[in-house]
Order: C-alpha cells, then sequence, then structure tokens
C-alpha cells in the first residue's frame, strides 16, 4: 500500500526534545515501512525515517530561527501535499484541521488521528462543516465533546516493545512524569507522597510559561529530600526512572486524550496510580496494570497496595495492548476500510 504519513511542523520526526505526537507518527511510519509498506513521511526536513521524507518546511518551528510565522509554513506544505497527494492510496494526516478544505475535494481517501483535547470552543462548527471526514480518535473518551464527527475508529497509541526494558524488581520511591502545570496534577502528586511517607521523584522540565504556578505553588514543597525534581529526562534515563519507581502518580484534572506517560510506565513493569479522568479507564486495568482512584484519599491508600500488584502482569499488559504492532495494525485495518468503501 502506497502511504502518506502528515505529521505537524512544531518538532521533527522523530522529535529532538518533547514532541508525543510526532514520537507516535514516527513510530508508526517506521513500523510500516518495516511491513513492507510504501510510506512517505511529509514532515520537516530535520525528520528522518526509512521511508521517503518528503521535507514541507526546512527545519521543526518551534527550533528554527528566526522565528516564522506558523501560518506561512503551513500554507507552503499544504500546498506542497496537494501537489503529491493523488501519488498514494491513503491519506493519514496528523496536523490536526488545516487539510480538511484541499483533501476533502480532491479524492484521494484520507483520515486524520486527532491527538489533542476535544473540548474547545469552535470545533463542533468544525464538524459540521466538514461532515464526511473521517477522524480517528486515540481513546474512546476523547469523542464525547464531538459526538456528531465521523468517526472511522478509535486506535491506541503503541510503541515498540523493545524502547523500554521492564524492572521485575520492587521499587522505592513514587514517580511523576509531566508537564508542571496543574491539570496534570504534580501538586496533588507531592500530597500523596507526604501522606503515604514516600519519597516522590518528578521528571519535569520547568515551563516558560508556568514559572509562576511552579515558583508560588510547588518549588516551596520541593525539599530536595523526601520530594525531588530530578529535571527532564531523556529515552534513556527516563528507562531508569520509570523502572525504579514503585508507581507512576497519574492525578490529573483534565480530559487526557490518551496519556503515554501511562504506557510507558506499564512497559517498565511499573504500575499506575491514576485518577478516573479522560482516558486513563481505557488504558489502565484496575487492579492489574495499576489503580483508578478517585481522589488523593484512595490514591493514597493505593500506594499502600501497590505490592499486590506483579510488575511481570503489569509489563504483559503493556505488551497485549499498546506495541506498535498492535497499533499499526489498527491503523492498516482503517485503512483497508477507505479503500473498500470508495466509490468507483
Amino acid at each position: 500500500m502506497r502511504i502518506a504519513q502528515v505529521a505537524p511542523l512544531a518538532e521533527s520526526v522523530p522529535p529532538q526534545l518533547y514532541g508525543g505526537t510526532e514520537r507516535v507518527v514516527s513510530w508508526l511510519t517506521e513500523e510500516l515501512v518495516r511491513r513492507g509498506h510504501e510510506v512517505t513521511l511529509f514532515a520537516t526536513g530535520n525528520s528522518s525515517t526509512d521511508g521517503e521524507l518528503a521535507p514541507l518546511w526546512p527545519r521543526a518551528l518551534r527550533l528554527s530561527q528566526p522565528q516564522v510565522d506558523p501560518t506561512i509554513a503551513q500554507t507552503v506544505a499544504l500546498e506542497l501535499l496537494a501537489r503529491r497527494a493523488a501519488e498514494f492510496d491513503v491519506l493519514h494526516c496528523h496536523c490536526d484541521w488545516l487539510h480538511l478544505p484541499i483533501l476533502t475535494r480532491i479524492g484521494v481517501p484520507f483520515l486524520t488521528t486527532l491527538h489533542g483535547r476535544l473540548d474547545l470552543p469552535g470545533l463542533p462548527r468544525l464538524i459540521a462543516t466538514f461532515p464526511q471526514a473521517p477522524f480517528v480518535s486515540i481513546s474512546d473518551d476523547q469523542r464525547k465533546p464531538l459526538p456528531s464527527a465521523k468517526w472511522a475508529g478509535t486506535v491506541y497509541h503503541g510503541f515498540p516493545a523493545d524502547l523500554l526494558r521492564p524492572s521485575f524488581e520492587q521499587g522505592h520511591y513514587l514517580a511523576f512524569l509531566g508537564r508542571l502545570s496543574p491539570e496534570k496534577g504534580p501538586e496533588v502528586a507531592i500530597n500523596i507522597a507526604r501522606a503515604a511517607g514516600m519519597p516522590l521523584r518528578i521528571a519535569a522540565k520547568v515551563p516558560r510559561k508556568g514559572r509562576q504556578y511552579f515558583k508560588e505553588k510547588l518549588e516551596p514543597m520541593i525539599d530536595g529530600k523526601q520530594i525531588q525534581l530530578t529535571g527532564e529526562v531523556d529515552e534513556n534515563a527516563k528507562q531508569q526512572f520509570l523502572a525504579g519507581a514503585s508507581a507512576l502518580l497519574f492525578p490529573i484534572d483534565w480530559p487526557e486524550p490518551f496519556g503515554l506517560v501511562m504506557i510507558e510506565a506499564m512497559a517498565c513493569g511499573t504500575p499506575v496510580i491514576a485518577y478516573r479522568q479522560g482516558s486513563v479507564p481505557e488504558v489502565v486495568e484496575d487492579g492489574v496494570s495499576g489503580f483508578i482512584v478517585a481522589d488523593e484519599a484512595s490514591a493514597i491508600d493505593a500506594t499502600k497496595r501497590i505490592d499486590q500488584l506483579h510488575r511481570r502482569q503489569v509489563r504483559d499488559a503493556f505488551e497485549r495492548r499498546f506495541t506498535v504492532s498492535t497499533m499499526a495494525e489498527g491503523y492498516l485495518a482503517l485503512y483497508h476500510d477507505l479503500l473498500r468503501s470508495r466509490p468507483d
């Protein structure tokens, strides 16, 4: 099958630093190439792939100097994509909405995976404007704000099984990995660790925009002993950070569309203690790969029961549901559905 993967322009594929969507696009692209498909990756010029790279803009916009108006780069990208669209059996877009006016008109089968939150003003009107555009959700919960969209299916994220190695030894601290913003729950994670009497290690970069929140709410609680800020982690450091933890704390307060860090922890054999928000009940198998809790009190109780979970079963849950092979099979099924439904 001739497949085009169309990535956002903010980061390279794979990303040099943080970029959840771009990592998923890279994993999917390389797995499809490995399976023998002719895959072209439409992305920034500083991306890399074993397939064909079709540069849409020289460098990732977030790292470009001087800064470029994103609408200029996106306009160029859409034109370059449109010129080659007829070469493919399927176009798979990961860049929100910008391509819809063009791709709904050119007659090439396409679908769009939505990677972000969908409870945003204006989106119902956009969906109504493009009623025939097919979308893919990354969790069933993500769909709730847009029930009238043409949902082709749900495909959970997955990554190579050997990317993160499991540890079957019980960890000796709680871990928090994510943005230091209120909706991700770092303050709650600190409260949980303190009440449970357990060390907490926080792997995160202090965001420029969230510096005031960090200074006022988090920094006074980080004592460098029980509560430690270890900074941002790369892939190698992430392996050690997650595998050494007794549990990952995920006390979110927003409709998380998927939560890649949950399956990263599971791949390391580390169970997840997560609030029942967004995609959490779909990702975490309560009592198998972690505990789903309602509040701080139940999260504290879960930390006392964490040894009841078997880390080999946590890793098995990852291998059963969240590998790149499973993700690729889900998307290939949707591609075939698109081609079968194409008018003669």
